[in-house]
């Protein structure tokens, strides 16, 4: 089928925080499309990658970028040998055949192009192509998911409230150690302590958050540093390559995490 490339065969690992999975079932039940807010790296993608194996949907993800347009989501006009032929975009795609449709850090694409999604968050849920003078009637297993980071909010790169207010909003954030801990130790195969220690660095970075850093360590970058530990590098310098280095060029901020992780390291 056309669709059988999006479907994810085995389960993705994901350890719930609260009532995300429920609210998700929920509001995929009702079809109404859904917001995932919370910083880089927290699981949002982790968990719609869940939740369409649960559900047993595929799910077409669009990482979003500040050149996107329109066209890009909704499809374009291409020449070929045969002449001129119309290709459905991702979102059309998704739209036409029934899939989950997951547009990953939307605040990154141009505001112009979110007004595409419009007609599909509300009761009409269709989506106009104007450029092939068609308009497409969503799939009863359709299901729209954005996500975005609140913390880069700005005048400029922020979602305007016509469009915030049509999503039922799910917000993560990262989770309490013990759980962060357990993430950690399966995703990378650290040992339980090493995971223990990352979190404790993580949560180290954190509470610089606004004095220097605009964010701390994520828990991805705490599995990519627990899979260099396993490769074989040092704990000090994996630390510094997986943390530190990535998360902030200024020097003197770098030295102040570097003088805090210190202080947690054996």
């Amino acid at each position: 089928m056309i669709l059988d490339s999006y479907r994810i065969a085995t389960e993705p690992y994901y350890q719930p925080q609260g009532q995300e999975i429920a609210t998700f079932l929920a509001a995929y039940h009702e079809r109404l499309p859904i917001m995932l807010k919370g910083p880089t790296g927290c699981g949002k993608t982790r968990f719609i990658e869940h939740m369409a194996w649960r559900l047993g949907k595929p799910l077409i993800t669009v990482a979003a970028h500040e050149d996107m347009t329109a066209a890009d989501l909704a499809g374009r006009y291409l020449l070929e040998p045969s002449g001129t032929v119309w290709h459905d975009g991702p979102l059309t795609l998704a739209v036409r055949h029934g899939a989950i449709c997951y547009l990953d850090e939307i605040v990154e694409a141009r505001q112009d192009t979110t007004v595409v999604i419009h007609p599909l968050t509300d009761a009409r849920r269709i989506l106009p192509l104007d450029k092939h003078n068609e308009i497409v009637p969503a799939h009863s297993d359709f299901q729209l998911t954005i996500s975005y980071n609140p913390g880069y909010q700005s005048a400029v790169k922020d979602l305007k409230e016509s469009t915030k207010q049509r999503f039922i909003a799910i917000v993560f954030g990262y989770a309490p150690p013990a759980t962060e801990s357990a993430i950690v130790a399966r995703e990378s195969g650290a040992d339980a302590d090493l995971a223990r220690l990352l979190v404790t660095i993580a949560e180290r970075s954190r509470n610089l958050q606004g004095h220097g850093l605009d964010e701390g360590a994520s828990t991805r970058m705490l599995i990519h540093t627990g899979r260099m530990v396993r490769a074989g590098l040092p704990l000090p310098v994996a630390v510094q390559s997986g943390i530190v280095l990535p998360i902030t060029d200024n020097p003197d901020i770098r030295a102040a995490l570097s003088d805090a992780i210190e202080a947690c390291l054996p």
